[in-house]
């Protein structure tokens, strides 16, 4: 199975550097290492990320909502499908060859018809079928001849067997004339009354055995009579106990009620699933039937979780659903240290600066790889954003030279730039009051207690007044099936470089007001100079709250 990608991916509610240190981190790692990096996104791009991409040519990545190991995971096996004509004797062939015990049924374009076991085999062995099963079940004449290594000397190799019984007709006409009917299948030796018997009988089809000699008068009657002849080196008893082999396989398949899985569906469950069947093999398809490969509970010892790296975060409640269940392979952030654990060593890249993408670029430069012109835009850009045009406390000389570098290399004016671009991101009005709560939030933990901190940030003060009206309805009624207890917003106005934190849920405002040592209004704290969440806000109130705690 071809190897998967290895997932390049922000945090949830993904803001201009989560999205852009994930396409150029993943661009890095395919210039110099072997293997598939793909950047994704966790959640919805905002509009100043989408102005972003625009403006350096740039494709959004694709959305992913977890990365939990699902069905495409896992080392299924590719089992070939079959058509349903197939003898039993072919599938039981294939079965062996194959060293499986169950064979997929597949029609036209492999749309899955049902399946055939090893147990269906044995069943039409063991069980007790009348002398007519062969017709019921419409077995072809290929598939008899096949069967019997026959050779066939008059008729269709393509016709049906539709009509009669099987009979031996091992006696005198005589004695088996009572029991010959019109279109049976008669099993013969090299008895030439016999055989013309039958023919006139109306028989449809004669095997001779042991090679016999086929006698011009018996082919001509036969031709004449539209009666199918075969020859066999096989003896009457082999040819009688394999006869039934020839039946098509669609005779004994299970085609309804069939247990699929999809590939997009998750190990935990299927496994639920499978522990209450007692099926070995269970088909794998897509939404539109098409069979892909069979998987077993076999299949699941070895799992290949889904390989991810992290960048611009390292707190599981920021992380994409299923981060537990993937293998983490880097974390390449800026934050403090968070909540995520791995299972085995990894690249831990964190440096107290103001942006992932500044050690992005760093990790460019140590490695001597060229930048073009738009992964240099999109660095540029996310630097830009995260420290609000240099003036957040974040911000560090060293993001500042990286940005002015990134800029001369991207060819754009970084003042102006950044003016159009926090102008294209501080359109509020045509947003939802959800989309805007989500666009920048995160979720922190200080013991057991949960907070989440939204930021929205204008260069608008009108825009952010209406927006804190919105809000104040929004989490007062959302608040209570909220997984955190407390919630702040910031609304930033990065001209004024000031922020007005609005607080939700008990002693919420107290603990803003004592952690900033300023005097609520209402629910309201006015903090001029405080335009970080990571840096001035989550440090002030983790430091008040764990106080309490």
């Amino acid at each position: 199975m071809e190897h998967s990608p290895i997932i390049v991916i922000g945090h949830k509610n993904p803001d201009t550097d989560s999205i852009c240190s994930a396409i150029c981190y993943a661009n890095l790692k395919n210039q110099t290492e072997p293997g598939r990096y793909v950047p994704k996104r966790a959640g919805k791009i905002n509009n100043e990320t989408a102005f972003v991409l625009n403006y350096f040519h740039t494709d959004v990545p694709d959305l992913i909502n977890d990365v939990n190991t699902q069905v495409a995971d896992i080392e299924y096996r590719k089992t070939p499908g079959v058509k349903d004509n197939i003898s039993v004797k072919a599938a039981w062939k294939m079965m062996r060859e194959l060293d499986v015990v169950t064979l997929p049924v597949v029609a036209k374009d492999n749309v899955l018809g049902g399946l055939i076991t090893i147990n269906d085999i044995a069943k039409s062995y063991m069980d007790d079928y009348e002398s007519d099963v062969i017709s019921k079940a419409r077995t072809p004449y290929s598939n008899l001849i096949e069967v019997l290594e026959g050779t066939l000397v008059s008729g269709n190799p393509h016709n049906h067997i539709v009509n009669g019984k099987v009979i031996i007709g091992a006696a005198n006409p005589q004695l088996i004339e009572g029991m010959v009917s019109k279109d049976d299948l008669m099993i013969v030796g090299d008895r030439i009354d016999t055989q013309i018997f039958g023919i006139e009988m109306g028989v449809g089809c004669l095997i001779l055995c042991l090679d016999a000699p086929v006698n011009p008068l018996v082919l001509q009657l036969a031709e004449e009579r539209h009666c199918s002849v075969i020859t066999t080196k096989l003896d009457t008893y082999t040819v009688a106990r394999l006869i039934n082999q020839s039946i098509p396989i669609r005779y004994f398949m299970k085609k309804d009620n069939l247990i699929t899985f999809q590939l997009d569906e998750t190990v935990d469950s299927i496994k639920e699933i499978m522990s209450k069947k007692r099926h070995r093999d269970f088909p794998i398809v897509d939404d539109f039937g098409h069979y892909y490969g069979m998987v077993s509970r076999r299949n699941l010892l070895a799992l290949r979780r889904k390989k991810v790296i992290l960048v611009d975060h390292n707190e599981k409640s920021q992380a994409i659903a299923g981060i537990e269940d993937a293998e983490i392979c880097e974390i390449i952030d800026h934050h403090r240290l968070g909540s995520l654990q791995t299972v085995s060593p990894v690249y831990f890249r964190n440096q107290p600066v103001g942006c992932t993408a500044t050690i992005i670029y760093q990790m460019y430069v140590e490695n001597n790889q060229p930048l073009s012109k738009e992964i240099a835009g999109l660095l540029c850009a996310a630097i830009l954003s995260d420290t609000l045009l240099f003036r957040s406390p974040t911000c560090t000389p060293l993001d500042e030279s990286t940005a002015k570098t990134l800029a001369d290399i991207a060819e754009i004016d970084l003042h102006a730039f950044a003016m159009e671009m926090f102008e294209a991101g501080s359109s509020l009005r045509s947003k939802t009051t959800e989309e805007l709560f989500n666009q920048d939030y995160k979720a922190f933990q200080v013991e057991d207690m949960g907070i989440g901190v939204s930021q929205i940030s204008s260069i608008n003060q009108r825009e952010l007044d209406n927006v804190a009206e919105r809000m104040q309805e929004y989490i007062e009624k959302n608040l209570p099936s909220m997984p955190v207890q407390l919630v702040y917003i910031m609304l930033t106005n990065i001209g004024e470089q000031s922020s007005d934190l609005l607080a939700f849920g008990p002693d919420a405002e107290k603990f803003a007001g004592e952690a900033f040592h300023t005097e609520p209004e209402g629910n309201v704290c006015h903090l001029p100079g405080v335009v970080s969440r990571k840096k001035q806000v989550v440090p002030a109130l983790v430091m008040r709250l764990q106080e309490d705690i």
